[in-house]
């Protein structure tokens, strides 16, 4: 039993329990969870949570959905998939999935688009891409935009949003660009001509079509009958919202059976500027994007209060969230001992805290950090229940 006591000054009681709980089979996710987004959970930490805690039909709810992480692994377990994020990429990312169309109907699409007919050709984003496939990506942009103010934006066309986000740039020739940084976050042009000035590189020409089927194939991979019927069960009655964690008036009062989440921590990760170059291709203005990030720990427990507030009002009698946060600046700062007194302000009952101590990331080794040191060691979860 360990004792937390949070800004609010609140002392709150609660079991502890650390072991590797569900990362020690993490490459057995379903490949539709394949694609890229920053400081994204695993599948198998939601999937722990569903099983054992709801039932087939059930409504599993994320407030902060980031790529869509529990929405589909609810929806691939028959449960109703909610979700909301301030980030309208979020719903981008996620829809799709949630109706996957087949490979023969993403190549007669393909066939239909002309990609020698560019909306902009931005001087900057020749740092990223040789003019021939910038010209091909701006043509797709422009046709989809098209699609979406004629009213014609169709589920087809989702998924060539969603696969062209997660091909926009990378460090292989998987993705559209030169050899860049990790495709969850796209630097600065200036960084990135730094980059080929020290790689002695210059951006190669890419084929849109071929990169586009190869990521729809990978994505497809365990995407069998089976998966697409349970799939059918719920997708239509999914709901995916745009806008503020705590006020989400959409969703209704004690329809909730579990809601798995991970809130932005603190400033460590900065989403809008990860994302600039996706939101460019969405048509979105980045700096308009309003996220939740405070920079400091009693500004970040008063928005998470808000938070709790209302998961207190959607979830369930019985219902339960879980929660997972991290350790910040250099593992001293434990978010666990902040989250613990919201969780009971709002009126929750906090059950435990589970520590799944991970022994390696793989996005740690990419950035050559010993993940055990400087890197996000643990998922660090506080399990509440609505009385």
């Amino acid at each position: 039993m360990t004792s937390y006591t949070g800004a609010s000054e609140l002392s709150v009681d609660a079991p502890t329990y650390v072991n590797e709980f569900w990362t020690a089979k993490q490459r057995q996710a379903n490949s539709l969870h394949e694609v890229s987004y920053r400081a994204c959970f695993k599948p198998q930490l939601p999937r722990f949570f569903i099983e054992r805690l709801t039932q087939p039909g059930d409504t599993v709810y994320d407030p902060f959905m980031g790529r869509g992480t529990t929405p589909l692994e609810a929806a691939l377990l028959g449960r109703l998939p909610v979700g909301n994020d301030a980030n309208p990429l979020s719903v981008a990312m996620t829809h799709p999935r949630l109706c996957p169309p087949s490979l023969a109907q993403v190549e007669e699409r393909l066939r239909e688009i002309s990609l020698d007919d560019p909306a902009d050709m931005p001087d900057d984003l020749l740092a990223f891409y040789h003019p021939d496939t910038l010209r091909a990506i701006s043509s797709l942009k422009k046709y989809l935009l098209g699609a979406q103010s004629k009213s014609r934006f169709d589920l087809l066309d989702e998924w060539l949003a969603l696969v062209a986000l997660n091909r926009l740039t990378g460090h292989s020739n998987g993705f559209f660009s030169v050899y860049t940084l990790p495709p969850n976050q796209a630097v600065s042009a200036r960084s990135q001509r730094k980059i080929n000035e020290k790689r002695n590189q210059s951006p190669p020409a890419r084929d849109l079509v071929k990169l586009i089927l190869k990521k729809t194939r990978q994505l497809l991979g365990d995407v069998d009958p089976r998966v697409r019927a349970t799939l059918a069960t719920v997708s239509e009655r999914a709901l995916l919202l745009t806008g503020p964690a705590h006020a989400t008036p959409q969703v209704k009062s004690n329809s909730v059976s579990l809601v798995v989440t991970s809130p932005p921590f603190l400033n460590v990760v900065q989403y809008a500027a990860d994302n600039w170059l996706r939101c460019w291709f969405l048509g979105i203005e980045a700096k308009t994007v309003q996220l939740t990030v405070p920079h400091k720990l009693d500004e970040w427990q008063a928005a998470m209060l808000k938070v709790f507030r209302e998961l207190y009002r959607v979830l369930k009698p019985g219902g339960h969230i879980a929660f997972e946060v991290g350790e910040v600046h250099g593992g001293r700062t434990k978010l666990e001992d902040t989250v613990l007194p919201c969780g009971v302000e709002a009126g929750l009952e906090p059950l435990l805290v589970v520590i799944n101590d991970q022994k390696f990331t793989k996005t740690a080794n990419c950035w050559g950090v010993d993940n055990m040191g400087k890197g996000t060691n643990t998922n660090r979860i506080v399990l509440f229940q609505k009385p």
